[in-house]
């Protein structure tokens, strides 16, 4: 097993559901938390919400894996550094951080708000630092460790739907990385960014008010992509998987 006695957390590892989500449908980081179990990693799952938190440990257990789940709000930086140290008294310290944390509010550059911007900003870029702000240390002390933030490709180019503050923080959230990765890897801590395109998840049901707009909205999604269709949390799960592993 590639995870075999590692100890694997994944921030935002539930899965938010929208009322006409498919059902069973998982988000990002619901599928990494599975993966990262299945080849043998006993897994923390996070999120603000227990409840989804408790769903993807639940369904990972039932597959034969190792999870639990915390609540934890990863804005609340007391938090973070209080799961810290459970996890140190738990484990003896942890080998793979997975943070997808993020949210979307629409607006260019004559619409958007500063209380939007500082707010989105708070989610999708201080969540990541403050994370590995906390647990890198634990890997240190282990000698050696994987960190793994995931990003978006509206980091690097321009997109027909206006996201400037998302576009902007997901930018930040990619150097951000370099520079950590850069900085430890004399210690053997690595940091890397996985950049998903578009991905068929709950998560970007969210865009649409209603089932229909959803269905349409999908449907343009899809004739974006070269391959004519969406990818899926398994793709983001494997890459994260690649990741988090010795290879």
């Amino acid at each position: 097993m590639r995870l075999a006695s590692k100890v694997a957390l994944v921030v935002g590892a539930g899965t938010l559901k929208n009322t006409f989500s498919i059902a069973g449908q998982l988000g990002n980081d619901a599928a990494a938390a599975i993966r990262f179990a299945q080849e043998g990693a006993s897994v923390i799952c996070a999120d603000r919400s227990l409840a989804v938190a408790q769903e993807t440990a639940q369904r990972t257990c039932s597959e034969g894996g190792l999870a639990e789940a915390i609540e934890l709000d990863a804005t609340n930086s007391g938090q973070i550094d209080a799961v810290s140290q459970q996890v140190a008294k738990s484990y003896g310290g942890i080998d793979v951080l997975h943070t997808n944390v993020g949210i979307e509010i629409q607006g260019d550059l004559l619409e958007v708000q500063d209380d939007d911007w500082d707010r989105l900003m708070t989610v999708n870029v201080r969540a990541s630092m403050a994370t590995a702000r906390a647990f890198l240390p634990l890997m240190r002390s282990r000698g050696a460790g994987s960190i793994s933030n995931v990003s978006s490709t509206a980091s690097l180019k321009w997109s027909p739907m206006q996201f400037l503050s998302y576009s902007t923080a997901k930018a930040a959230v990619n150097h951000m990385t370099r520079v950590i990765a850069r900085q430890f890897a004399a210690e053997q801590v690595r940091c890397n960014c996985i950049i998903p395109g578009m991905i068929r998840t709950p998560h970007a049901d969210a865009l649409y008010p209603c089932e229909a707009a959803a269905l349409e909205g999908h449907k343009l999604r899809d004739a974006r992509c070269p391959m004519g269709r969406q990818g899926s949390p398994w793709d983001i799960a494997n890459a994260a998987l690649f990741l988090a592993s010795d290879e």
